[in-house]
């Protein structure tokens, strides 16, 4: 008899536990999006005019 309550016991307590599936997780909330590498604003202050007062002339 004590065995039947013990094993009805850890039961309940499973299925407290695990009995219950997670809320489903939406494949946009999986991804997450970020430059490859940081902004560099030296990159966008190319000139070609200032260049080719530089080194053409």
């Amino acid at each position: 008899m004590q065995e039947e309550e013990q094993a009805g016991t850890e039961e309940a307590r499973r299925r407290a536990r695990f009995g219950a599936l997670p809320e489903r997780t939406r494949p946009q909330d999986m991804v997450e999006e970020r430059p490859a590498t940081p902004r560099d604003p030296a990159r966008d202050a190319y000139d070609p005019d200032e260049f080719a007062m530089r080194y053409g002339l």
